[in-house]
């Protein structure tokens, strides 16, 4: 049986068969807590005498009507699929269902404001969950016309991807009910429709789109977050991506409205549902956020409104090609981000935390070619990674740097010209940029998409007795078990220490822009040129490689890195060393000092908040055993004394107190941050405010110095959304073997706990001072693995696994369990063992690189 299952081979049978032309979706949110009434009429093509299948997830079917006959639901429906057969040229096929509301974000997510009571609903169905709330074709290729009909409390906003009209009366006497219907939309993929509900506050501009239409705009949230909506940045920011994709584009944006919500629970950063964005609202900021976040939410707005061309306005045919949509959104919203709005930086940010993300994932044994094999919808849920979204990018940029940006750009909008409501594969893109660049992207496709693996650059350098570069070569290496060699277009800079004492700076005097191809590539342009203090390959990061630097530029990065200018050329270096780091290149130890000697004056704020997080799982993971203590506590006692250097209310002097308050270990910081949560110790500029009053509890809770009772009083004074989550966290992170196991049993014993609780358990699970307190869950987590992935939804189960998985023990005994799990479960499903094997790499990377530097 498919369970919920569909195979790409389905699919393509059914859409054979099948054309369909439009649904009719009525639905009544008032019947209860747990279910909602789901009557969907749907109007479709078909080979006349032919069978096929719509899909549904719902725990009762009432009645099912094809073309005037009933069908008996107890003999057509079955494993989320109710069965057609003897269809007619046209048909209509009506299906009377009860849909479950989910606590997972999958489907119709349901949520209780801990605030006021108030309920909160809102969909998010991709890859395969609009099947949860109403009949459907569940397939990308199978587009058609949605309309809406919606009966709900007549206090609420209801929203869906047509403007919202005016709500009428439910008539059935029931005066605070109300039913909104909704104007059918263009032409969409069931994927991207869109329903929430609940009492939303709002609020509304506009805009004129480059065809002279007036495009009405939308902000939402939560009711008890309305003071924290700073709707009026929102509305900015969407105005400067329209504007430039509008122009870049050449084709105008191609709904009705657009409305930006912010929902609770949400499991991604946002989703694209044509003209209803929905947004995780931890982009609604209650408290202090980095620099980084405020960025991050920025490029998120720009990826999303990419997607409303991309991707909705031309859709996949099928899902081997998620990436290409993810990817181009990562891409275009960086360089939005970068030309159209006061983030200049963009393309630094992209560097520090998306291609590390992608270097990571394509290190893995789980790795892929960008164009994964998609069998089947279980393949497109494990393909969600740092392949489809940072590796992609990264290769576009790749791309766009090999056909040149005006061309791309040209290429793009002949392909949303020519295949506007349509669904398209790769080949359709890469004939127009073909087209409009004038280059044969067959081989630079193979090599780069359908291949896995991340290749190594680094150069090697002879100089004369005069110090003049005699030679330089770019070599290029490759992992044996992804042995490809590929095109690079990259630039190499060279870059001389200039003035004295404070003045002292570490600047480019030199670059070359080159294809770089093969196992050695020759640089004759820097021949004659005199021999740089530190030599860049991959300047301005136009490339997707590892770099590495020669002796002598690593020498000089490590004493002058602080003083490069160009943060991109920072972000590169730091990048690099980190790589080596990881690779067992570098000693965990040297990364340490690296960091702590120059991250005081770092501007780029996610560069700082990426390293900080790589120093603490070096300190933690990577260092040698016989060190790590100590070295945990001079990270902690090193990252005080910034925050006091600090500049007086500054990002950097923020993130250090946040980065020292995960990492405290000793009774003198646990006494820090008591002084600091206390008002004891105040550092000017900071403000001690709730969501950092919640992490400094927290580095008291896992240093022992804070108990049950105070987290209970805390979440009595923020008995919010964002309070409760932070409770469980903190409760998760008490620093005993009993706490961590009832951590543990709350979320394999129980379906209860909604994704966002369990999300915020398993990052407190993992934050310990003494990872022993684990060692007693190895055996039951494994022995819980197959239990979890077969009772629970996709997310749950991941969520669950990665959050559980003990990770910080980083020892031979856990990495001995895996391995024996992996070797008794062969016939366990792949997508479960792909997750074991993914957390078993990083234990296997932990122990290689504290080997590596015990040896040093």
């Amino acid at each position: 049986m498919p369970g919920e299952n569909l195979t790409r081979v389905e699919a393509t049978e059914r859409a054979g068969v099948v054309q369909s032309r439009s649904y009719d979706v009525v639905l009544d949110l008032t019947t209860g807590p747990t279910t909602f009434r789901s009557t969907t009429t749907i109007r479709f093509d078909a080979t006349p005498g032919a069978s096929t299948f719509v899909d549904l997830v719902a725990p009762t079917v009432h009645a099912v009507t094809l073309n005037g006959r009933s069908l008996d639901p107890a003999q057509v429906f079955a494993d989320s699929r109710i069965a057609l057969d003897g269809l007619e040229a046209t048909n209509e096929l009506v299906v009377d269902a009860d849909c479950a509301y989910t606590n997972t974000g999958e489907g119709l997510h349901r949520f209780v404001d801990p605030a006021d009571g108030e309920v909160y609903l809102y969909s998010q169905f991709e890859v395969p969950d609009s099947r949860r709330m109403f009949a459907v074709f569940e397939q990308p290729d199978l587009k058609a016309t949605f309309a809406f009909t919606v009966t709900a409390p007549s206090s609420w906003a209801v929203v869906s991807n047509s403007p919202t009209p005016e709500p009428t009366p439910a008539g059935d006497g029931r005066e605070d009910v109300a039913t909104w219907t909704f104007e059918p939309t263009t032409v969409i993929s069931s994927y991207i429709t869109a329903l929430v509900a609940g009492p939303y506050v709002s609020e509304h501009s506009e805009l004129t789109s480059s065809d002279g239409r007036t495009i009405p705009l939308g902000v939402y949230a939560r009711r008890s977050l309305a003071d924290h909506l700073d709707a009026d940045y929102v509305f900015d920011k969407t105005r400067e991506g329209f504007a430039y994709y509008e122009e870049k584009f050449g084709v105008p944006y191609p709904f009705a409205k657009y409305d930006q919500l912010f929902v609770p629970e949400f499991n991604a950063g946002a989703m694209e549902n044509a003209g209803a964005v929905t947004f995780t609202e931890t982009y609604v900021f209650r408290s202090k956020v980095t620099d980084a976040v405020k960025e991050r939410r920025v490029v998120t707005i720009l990826h999303e409104l990419a997607h409303m061309w991309f991707g909705d306005l031309v859709t996949m045919k099928w899902w081997n090609d998620l990436w290409l949509n993810e990817s181009f959104a990562e891409w275009a919203s960086t360089i939005a981000t970068a030309e159209a709005t006061e983030w200049t930086g963009a393309w630094t940010t992209f560097n520090a935390m998306e291609k590390t993300w992608a270097y990571r994932q394509d290190q893995l044994p789980s790795t892929h070619p960008i164009v994964a094999t998609i069998n089947d919808l279980e393949d497109v849920q494990v393909n969600f990674d740092g392949i489809t979204y940072a590796k992609g990018a990264s290769v576009l940029k790749q791309l766009v740097a090999w056909v040149g940006v005006d061309a791309f750009f040209a290429g793009v909008g002949s392909y949303f010209r020519k295949h506007a409501h349509g669904n398209t594969e790769l080949k359709d893109l890469l004939v127009e940029l073909e087209a409009t660049s004038g280059r044969d992207l067959s081989g630079w496709s193979g090599l780069w998409l359908e291949t896995a693996g991340v290749n190594t650059l680094r150069p090697e350098i002879e100089s004369s007795a005069g110090g003049v570069v005699s030679e330089l070569v770019i070599v290029q290496t490759a992992p044996a078990d992804h042995a490809t060699l590929r095109p690079h277009r990259l630039a190499v800079g060279f870059y001389d220490v200039v003035g004295e004492g404070t003045e002292q700076k570490l600047v480019r005097t030199h670059r070359v822009e080159l294809d770089v191809d093969g196992e050695r590539t020759d640089v004759p342009e820097l021949v004659g040129v005199a021999r740089p203090d530190l030599v860049l390959v991959n300047d301005d990061d136009l490339a997707y490689a590892k770099i590495r630097l020669d002796d002598q530029s690593l020498a000089t990065a490590i004493e002058h890195l602080a003083k490069i200018e160009d943060p991109l050329a920072r972000s590169l270096v730091w990048g690099s060393a980190w790589d080596a780091t990881r690779d067992g290149e570098m000693p965990a130890s040297d990364y340490v000092r690296l960091v702590l000697g120059n991250i005081a004056t770092e501007t780029e704020s996610t560069t700082i908040r990426t390293t900080l997080g790589q120093l603490a799982l070096a300190a933690s993971s990577y260092v040698a055993p016989e060190r790590r203590a100590e070295t945990l506590v001079h990270v902690g006692d090193a990252l005080w004394e910034l925050a006091q250097a600090a500049e007086a209310g500054s990002d950097a002097q923020f993130q250090f107190v946040k980065s020292f308050a995960n990492v405290a270990r000793t009774d003198v910081h646990a006494d820090v941050l008591r002084a600091l949560l206390d008002g004891g110790t105040r550092l000017e500029g900071l403000e001690i405010d709730t969501d950092l009053r919640w992490e400094l509890l927290e580095g008291l809770v896992v240093t022992g110095r804070a108990d049950q009772a105070e987290v209970d009083a805390a979440l009595a004074s923020d008995n919010t959304a964002n309070g409760q989550q932070a409770a469980a966290r903190a409760t998760a992170s008490t620093p005993t073997a009993e706490a961590k196991r009832a951590a543990f049993d709350r979320l394999v014993d129980s379906t209860d706990a909604p994704n966002a609780i369990v999300r915020a358990t398993g990052l407190g699970f993992t934050h310990v001072a003494d990872p022993a307190v684990l060692e007693g869950l190895v055996e039951p987590y494994f022995a819980a693995l197959v239990p979890l992935w077969t009772q629970r939804s996709y997310h749950m189960a991941d969520q669950i696994i990665h959050g559980l998985y003990p990770a910080p023990l980083a020892n031979a005994a856990l990495r001995d369990a895996g391995k024996a799990w992996l070797d008794a479960n062969v016939d366990a499903p792949p997508a479960l063992r792909r997750l074991v094997t993914e957390n078993l790499a990083a234990t296997e990377r932990s122990l290689a690189a504290q080997a590596a530097d015990a040896r040093a």
